[in-house]
């Protein structure tokens, strides 16, 4: 799932190119780009419903970004694995994995693709300026109302390992497979380290860590290992340049030259030097 480097910097395009215009018409071109997915009166519905309003601006929330309409309501997105926005011409191509497309008043196209169409959009209305279907997702680091104190209180509190909590979006939403692996590298912990273990200033600096993983990652774009993850112009991120752990197995570790490994981890890959990130 992209993570919300990736996410931020797909929010930071958008807004730039579509706020703000009104929505001349759309074209649900595969009802699969919709959440929940549904058949051909769900589709006129959302076509009916978003034609004529205004972006106002574009927001997000970990992996969750949303579009705010003119009447207070938004049109949520999430990009699951492969979701991209694409600004163009209305006279260009279609790509084959386009899902929705969104014509504005402005002569071009929002365009929505998915190849593997675990992502969609939505609308939805607004709950304190966080759309409903998404209420129930943690505030990230970069949120003012992230209160890190909180945060840390209810992560020493667990006996889960740290890489899991570290994943579990009711308590910090936006990191994920990629930035949990170089955040725990950073901060030289197993990911299998209880979280009760961990005192309050070490707390803190993982959270700390983790925001300035994710920060110089929104610098560069994000990370794109192949071209299911690109920015709303189809610039690539370059953030897995500069990865010190997540997909580096066998190369050595960039701190004491221990070849880095890569263990199994809830049906996914994790990575780590077993020199630097012993189980303590």
């Amino acid at each position: 799932m992209l993570e919300l480097p990736e996410v931020g910097t797909v929010r930071a395009g958008l807004e730039q190119f579509v706020v703000p215009v009104v929505v001349d018409s759309v074209d649900v071109v595969d009802t699969r780009g919709l959440r929940p997915s549904g058949g051909l009166e769900d589709a006129a519905l959302f076509e009916t419903t978003l034609s004529g309003r205004q972006f106002t601006a574009v927001n997000r929330r970990g992996k969750y970004l949303w579009f705010i309409l003119d009447d207070g309501t938004a049109m949520l997105a999430h990009l699951g694995m492969s979701g991209q926005f694409r600004v163009s011409t209305q006279h260009a191509p279609q790509h084959r994995h386009t899902r929705i497309v969104i014509t504005l008043d402005d002569g071009r196209d929002l365009r929505f693709l998915d190849q593997r169409t675990f992502g969609g959009l939505t609308l939805a209305p607004l709950v304190d300026g966080i759309p409903g279907p998404v209420t129930h997702i943690a505030p990230d680091p970069f949120e003012e109302c992230f209160d890190v104190d909180e945060v840390v209180r209810r992560l020493c509190a667990r006996r889960s390992a740290i890489k899991r909590s570290l994943l579990d979006q009711t308590l910090v939403s936006g990191i994920g497979n990629i930035y949990a692996d170089e955040t725990l590298w950073r901060v030289r912990r197993h990911p299998e380290t209880p979280c009760s273990r961990l005192s309050q200033s070490e707390a803190v600096e993982l959270l700390q860590t983790a925001r300035d993983v994710m920060a110089e990652a929104m610098s560069q774009g994000g990370t794109s290992f192949d071209s299911l993850y690109v920015n709303v112009n189809g610039e690539s991120g370059w953030f897995f340049r500069v990865v010190d752990a997540y997909g580096r197995e066998d190369e050595p570790c960039h701190r004491c030259g221990m070849p880095i490994v890569r263990e199994s981890f809830m049906n996914r890959s994790s990575f780590r030097c077993p020199r630097c990130q012993r189980l303590r």
